[in-house]
């Protein structure tokens, strides 16, 4: 069976050594001092490790089920679910005013990721119930946050997002559900959703959903599409459940991973709901959501790599086979441990190293959020707009990538059930295609993110590596391993940008063809200033008189490791970006 040990060491680094959190002028950091967060990531930990991994294979293998319109959730998942809503996990940086605990997200990302990485099918239900308050807090009437937040807060109710129809995912403009106004100021809701998660559950006494609608003679398209919230079960004015409402749970997915969670198909027939914001603006309420909820992905998908590489790491320290070619390294023992032998050191380094960029990514994304909501800083706002598709897209690919890295370290041991890898790669590999395929996220970086406002969050975002070149160029143990390398590929990407910038115009398809390399060149560039960064922090560190030696060595050597092993993709996406659309486009469709 998996293990899973809480990396509470390495979050801190982050915050502390590498942020800095409380020296931030963003408010609310000043508190997020070291004990602080340390005991708020042990106490996390804790869950995680005890009570929510152990319950990881039991929903892998229980799955959910379908009983007279009632879904079951895994056995222990109620009790998981209770003792999180109790200990506060749910609100951590929701509005104090309604019940929430009113922390930065950045710490809500620290211990989701510890929550997501022990049992990402769990915690899938506590993000959309997260996801679904944050956009009625952004956009909803007083009444209905009176109503709905502190309920979502304590985790007494839970929450969906529902979008995709049988006949549309992505173009969401196809849409046919619709919302009747009725004279009360209500709606009717009629139509049919599909992967809805969570959609239906037995873990909270009701479920709020926020559905995509379109009210009759709206505009046509995504112009003409609302958004409502429609509760299983009727709310009365005094805040008690009234009347069941007319949504049901038509049937459950059968999936490849993440089994824990229910998928939902659900049916409204007529179903009582009421207006989010203002009417034919439901993709912008909508979409509230979506910066918080794409970022979360890209969280799983470098927490699965965490949980799955921990254990191969186990695997390789253990597993004796064949002796080291430069002598034996383990002479009492019949073999020495394959973690000896050069490819094997290859694969978890692979692994290793993007994990802890990814999450150092990740947590620079979550201030960038911190620093817009609580200053209304515009530019922190630009930039995560910029750096979400290439969050979600690359770390999610990178991520299921260093599953199957994992899981390929156990041999043949990683194709069973029982070493608990095979669950890794399943799971891992939904994140690549929901809130977004990443197909998608590419196309929304080049064709929105990229050129919004003349390109200036792009044009900052090189401003950013340049200015920290320029501050650390004398630092010579920084300079060879580090900058130089960082310099390389920052001009890789923008050159890839200047390519689109001048070939684009002439043929979209020039930069539609080349638009998942740039996400990924993009991706390499963020995760290389990551590193770093992080390798300028575990230097210093060293030169303050740190003890650990070894850990902080490691954040070197691993840094260094991906600058010269993995960085210098971007030159081949560069290339592939270059070759235009040819290449793609000239096999004619008939002939594929």
């Amino acid at each position: 069976m998996p293990s899973f040990t809480p990396p509470v060491k390495d979050i801190q680094f982050l915050l502390h050594d590498l942020m800095k959190v409380t020296e931030s002028d963003i408010p609310g950091y000043d508190e997020l001092e070291k004990d602080f967060t340390g005991a708020v990531l042990e106490e996390a930990g804790k869950i995680a490790a005890n009570v929510l991994q152990p319950l990881n294979s039991v929903g892998d293998e229980q799955g959910c089920t379908l009983e007279n319109g009632v879904v079951r959730t895994p056995e222990g998942f109620k009790d998981a679910f209770t003792q999180m809503a109790e200990g506060g996990w749910m609100g951590l940086d929701c509005d104090a005013e309604y019940g929430g605990q009113g922390m930065p997200h950045l710490l809500n990302t620290a211990t989701g990721e510890l929550f997501s990485t022990a049992n990402m099918a769990f915690q899938m239900y506590v993000g959309l119930s997260h996801g679904a308050a944050s956009a009625i807090h952004a956009h909803g009437s007083d009444q209905q946050k009176e109503t709905y937040l502190p309920k979502l807060y304590a985790g007494e109710w839970t929450g969906t997002m529902n979008l995709t129809e049988p006949h549309c995912g992505t173009d969401l403009g196809l849409i046919r559900t619709k919302a009747e106004p009725q004279d009360d100021g209500s709606f009717k809701i009629t139509g049919q959703k599909i992967w809805i998660s969570g959609g239906e559950n037995d873990l909270a006494e009701n479920i709020v959903h926020l559905v995509l609608a379109k009210i009759p003679d709206g505009p046509e398209g995504v112009k003409g599409i609302s958004l409502f919230v429609v509760p299983k079960f009727l709310v009365k004015e005094d805040g008690s459940l009234g009347d069941r409402n007319a949504v049901t749970c038509g049937g459950l997915e059968e999936k490849m991973g993440i089994h824990g969670n229910a998928t939902c198909v659900m049916n409204y027939d007529g179903a009582t709901g009421w207006l989010v914001g203002q009417e034919h603006k439901g993709m912008r309420a909508m979409f509230t959501m979506m910066n918080e909820a794409r970022l979360s992905v890209a969280l799983q998908g470098y927490g699965q790599g965490e949980i799955a590489y921990q254990n191969a790491l186990a695997f390789a320290r253990d597993r004796l086979q064949g002796r080291d070619v430069t002598g034996v390294k383990n002479p009492d023992g019949p073999a020495d441990p394959i973690i000896v032998h050069p490819d094997v050191r290859r694969n978890l380094l692979d692994q290793k190293s993007m994990v802890e960029g990814g999450r150092a990514l990740v947590y620079w994304g979550s201030s960038l959020i911190d620093r817009y909501h609580r200053m209304d800083d515009q530019e922190a706002d630009d930039m995560v707009s910029l750096l979400i598709p290439v969050m979600k897209g690359f770390l999610t690919d990178k991520g299921f990538e260093t599953c199957v890295l994992a899981q390929q370290t156990l041999g043949g041991s990683g194709f069973t059930k029982e070493w608990g890898l095979e669950q890794f790669v399943r799971d891992a590999r939904i994140a690549m295609i929901y809130e977004g395929t990443n197909g998608i996220q590419s196309l929304d970086l080049i064709g929105r993110k990229l050129p919004a406002n003349g390109g200036k969050a792009m044009m900052a975002f090189f401003e950013l590596i340049k200015r920290f070149i320029k501050e650390n160029e004398g630092n010579e143990a920084l300079k060879t391993g580090f900058l130089d390398p960082l310099k390389t590929a920052s001009k890789d990407l923008q050159a890839a940008a200047m390519y689109f910038m001048a070939e684009g115009m002439k043929n979209p398809n020039n930069a539609l063809s080349g638009s998942y390399d740039f996400m990924h060149l993009f991706g390499q560039v963020a995760m290389g200033y990551m590193w770093a960064q992080m390798a300028k922090a575990a230097m210093d560190a060293l030169e303050g008189g740190a003890s650990d030696t070894d850990f902080y060595n490691s954040k070197i050597e691993t840094g260094r490791y991906y600058m010269a092993r993995q960085l210098p993709m971007t030159g081949t996406h560069l290339a592939r970006i270059q070759s235009g659309a040819e290449p793609v486009m000239t096999l004619d469709a008939a002939n594929f």
